[in-house]
């Protein structure tokens, strides 16, 4: 198998092309953290608003049970 550098300061310096190369592989590594950042925001608040959901209709049945026949 033949490698595609040198040295390890070959494959740091790409070639000349350190910087577009780094600036690329940065550029990729922070929109994938991005992604994930909002993806799991996203999630915690679709859970929070299922539990806030799913306790508002707790609360309704519980009312509509306390209500009387006759009070109704």
């Amino acid at each position: 198998m033949q490698l595609a550098f040198n040295s390890w300061q070959n494959f740091w310096a790409m070639g000349g092309y350190a910087f577009y190369v780094w600036l690329a592989v940065a550029a990729t590594a922070i929109a994938l953290f991005g992604l994930v950042a909002h993806t799991l925001w996203l999630r915690r608040a679709l859970l929070e608003e299922v539990r806030r959901q799913q306790s508002r209709e707790r609360r309704i049945r519980a009312a509509q049970q306390n209500i009387k026949p006759e009070e109704a």
